[in-house]
């Protein structure tokens, strides 16, 4: 018996012979390799090979090929290996992180600056990214320390988001081929909203701040959006679309998307904290965001 898998190799500098070192740790890790490609933007090189792997497709077995690509040690090079059939897929279901992920902030930071509370918050949020701090009460907490700010520096932060490089690039590549995209958010609605509608997607949520007469009381309204909240979206989202999980690729870069991460077909780590990338089947540590659709095969 045997299986296909996609190795695809990417990097910001990707030479002839950090290829040539890729071909033999494919074949030393047993693989039988095809048609191989190699095609860069000026900003990022990628390296694809059609390989046939003996056994199935398990998760231990893909846990030894990503091994032995990390023992490989092509420098500034990650490598994940994706199933064929999910790089095939007809429809494919993309979900993604917010903060840190599709955009290059932190939403919580940027509300926290208005109160003069930007480094303590900015404390609290690493070490809940890191996996170090309960999600839901460290988002409490922090919300709290904007009680009493006027709504207006809503509008204010939302003027200072930037989208991840690539993310716009890559939800239009998606949404062009025929596949389906979302977000889900531990930040806020307020700021999401204009975002996920510019960008067109398909599915997005995230919490809501509470603003009673003109000003942020400091709260949440409802159920935080937290790492358990992350994947029955992911799940219930695919099942509305008809889309098996084994065809879905989410992103994200904190300890909150570990469950989404996990749950997908392929989960990829963007820029992410360690404990993270080492969980994800690969990991994206170059900024530009597009590099997905190159492991999706889009």
């Amino acid at each position: 018996m045997s299986s296909n898998v996609t190795a695809v190799s990417y990097g910001v500098h990707l030479s002839a012979p950090d290829v040539q070192q890729l071909r033999q740790m494919l074949t030393g890790a047993g693989l039988a390799v095809g048609a191989e490609s190699t095609a860069g933007d000026g900003r990022f090189s990628v390296h694809t090979a059609e390989c046939t792997m003996p056994g199935s497709l398990t998760g231990a077995g893909l846990a030894g090929l990503r091994e032995a690509a990390a023992a490989a040690g092509v420098e500034g090079v990650d490598t994940v290996f994706v199933p064929a059939a999910l790089r095939q897929a007809p429809r494919k279901f993309l979900i993604m992180d917010v903060d840190s992920t599709l955009i290059q902030q932190e939403v919580i930071e940027l509300l926290a600056a208005y109160a003069g509370k930007r480094e303590e918050v900015t404390a609290v949020t690493e070490a809940a990214m890191r996996g170090e701090l309960d999600f839901a009460q460290s988002l409490h907490a922090r919300v709290a320390v904007l009680a009493g700010l006027p709504a207006g520096v809503v509008e204010s932060v939302r003027a200072e988001v930037v989208l991840s490089e690539g993310a716009a690039d890559l939800v239009a590549a998606f949404k062009a081929a025929g596949h389906v995209v979302a977000v889900v958010s531990g930040g806020f609605n307020q700021i999401l909203a204009p975002i996920a509608e510019g960008l067109g997607l398909d599915y997005w949520i995230a919490n809501e701040l509470e603003i009673v007469d003109g000003a942020l009381t400091g709260k949440v309204l409802g159920d935080v959006i937290d790492r358990a909240a992350k994947e029955k979206y992911l799940r219930e989202w695919a099942a509305a679309e008809g889309i098996p999980m084994e065809h879905t690729i989410a992103v994200g870069d904190g300890a909150n998307d570990l469950d989404m991460l996990g749950a997908a077909g392929i989960g990829i780590a963007f820029n992410a904290k360690p404990a993270v990338r080492a969980a994800a089947d690969a990991a994206i540590n170059m900024p530009y965001l597009d590099a997905v659709r190159h492991i999706a095969g889009v």
